[in-house]
């Protein structure tokens, strides 16, 4: 295991839909396996209404990637699937040959960290189309899931005001079990994050772990004093008192006496934390009595079913609370269950043959596909990026180029000449190889960091956000139009 998030070792290609593998098996029956396609994965708009997602889950993706194959096992589950009729589902030979395969997929992908728009590609598969099939619903469940925690995430640190207030992802006993738990404390960090509570993810991805006792401590003892003081000397140098476990005012006066305690064997209280009540007045008495008590420094942390709105309102109330211990509602991304991230084929070249351009057609226009080679540009200047443009590589950028929105074409910004610019997907592997090292995972949660400072305000805001321009370059979209109505007439 690495802190990039190296997590399979074992090959996970039977994470896939059944339906993944009888298109690979009819693509090799009709003598097409080594048909040349091109997939991108995508989404259709961002996570929780907001004007921004950020990209994570490419750490697993690689470590997926990198150790693709059949094994044994997988070979003798395959032969013993039926069809409808009792016979074997899949042909022997092909069996065989999956058995065989060497993976060779060209891959693309936005770091993790990354803030990205709907209808760019997160991801871009390029290879034998019987490949790049196969891995398609393994991508989707590593990248839409974590994508959506660490977006999340990032929306609750904003709320708590990053770099002052601290946020802990506490969600370990909510999540949707074991996987669900670990991917989740993985994408938070991401996301911005400052440690978990999940200490097998604090070991697995170098995540700082953090935690101190809960009601049960407390309620082990006669009195709530005897149970601070008896924490006190067990763990004196990892002491914040549960202090809401009968009277939460009369819990911090409890714990200014365990502090005592403390600074009387040469230690210092980190602070206390509150769980239950109204948060923002326990919050503002528990910082009256903690200066009064001479414990200035000491943090108040608070948790119970905070979010991005709980937390904003906390705050317009003058709640006196630096730590922000959240759970259920980062770890489920409780607001918004899935992203709804797709993998669409939109190029395919038969074997000898020329790329020819695919386009899905939709009677939703959100649900129209973009055909090509894609690649996405971001532009920006002053510290603030300006716009995105998905463009097609066989018909590149011009030096003054158009973005076109692709749900609303009446909504186009020029880019300036001169802007700076950066393409967002990388090589993540070249014919199969593992070309990319994912970067130590707090330089990701730095990178969305970083990136979130390049946003206008108003398009980080939650209500109303003002949209970020990001669409599809001019040439691409005169291409898309072009193909879209061909395809209406049943031409192609």
């Amino acid at each position: 295991m690495n802190a990039a998030g190296s997590i399979y070792r074992p090959s996970l290609l039977l994470l896939a839909d059944l339906y993944e593998l009888t298109m690979a098996c009819g693509y090799w029956k009709l003598g097409r396996e080594t048909d040349q396609a091109v997939f991108h994965l995508f989404f259709r708009s961002n996570a929780f209404n907001g004007g921004y997602t950020v990209a994570a889950g490419l750490g697993y993706a690689v470590d997926y990637l990198s150790n693709l194959r059949v094994e044994d096992a997988d070979a003798a589950y395959l032969r013993s699937l039926r069809g409808a009729d009792g016979e074997p589902l899949f042909d022997p030979a092909f069996v065989e040959y999956l058995s065989r395969l060497e993976f060779s997929l060209d891959v693309d992908a936005v770091p993790e960290g990354t803030v990205v728009f709907p209808f760019q590609p997160l991801v871009r598969v390029v290879g034998p189309i019987l490949q790049c099939q196969i891995v398609e619903s393994a991508l989707l469940n590593m990248i839409n899931f974590q994508t959506l925690v660490a977006t999340k995430a990032a929306r609750i640190c904003h709320a708590a005001g990053r770099g002052r207030d601290q946020v802990l992802e506490f969600g370990l006993r909510r999540a949707q079990s074991v996987d669900g738990a670990i991917a989740a404390s993985r994408a938070a960090y991401v996301g911005g994050c400052s440690a978990t509570s999940n200490v097998l993810a604090g070991r697995l991805f170098d995540i700082p772990v953090r935690g101190t006792h809960a009601h049960s401590w407390v309620m082990s003892f006669d009195t709530e004093r005897e149970a601070f003081e008896a924490y006190a000397r067990a763990m004196p140098n990892n002491c914040v008192f549960l202090v809401d476990t009968y009277d939460s005012v009369e819990g911090v006066r409890h714990a200014c006496e365990a502090g005592r305690q403390l600074r009387a064997m040469g230690k210092e209280m980190i602070g206390i934390r509150l769980d239950s009540g109204d948060l923002a007045y326990l919050s503002i008495e528990a910082r009256r009595i903690l200066d009064e008590e001479g414990f200035p420094n000491a943090v108040i942390v608070a948790s119970n079913e905070l979010d991005e709105h709980i937390i904003t309102s906390l705050k317009d109330q003058g709640a006196m609370i630096a730590v922000w211990g959240v759970g259920t509602k980062l770890a489920t991304a409780f607001d918004q269950p899935a992203l709804g991230g797709v993998y669409k084929l939109s190029a395919i070249r038969p074997t000898g043959g020329d790329w020819r351009y695919k386009v899905k057609i939709s009677e939703q226009t959100s649900k129209i596909s973009t055909p090509g080679i894609l690649q996405t540009r971001r532009f920006g200047e002053n510290g603030r990026f300006e716009g995105d443009m998905t463009y097609e590589l066989g018909i590149g950028v011009p030096d003054d180029p158009v973005i076109v929105d692709p749900i609303d074409h009446t909504h186009r910004k020029r880019i300036r000449s001169g802007m700076a610019w950066e393409d967002l997907l990388v090589p993540i592997t070249r014919s199969g190889r593992r070309v990319y090292e994912c970067p130590p995972l707090a330089e990701s949660r730095q990178r969305t960091t970083d990136q979130l400072a390049h946003l206008h305000p108003t398009i980080r805001r939650f209500v109303n956000p003002h949209p970020y321009p990001a669409g599809l370059e001019l040439g691409l979209h005169e291409l898309r139009t072009r193909l879209i109505l061909e395809a209406r007439r049943g031409v192609g």
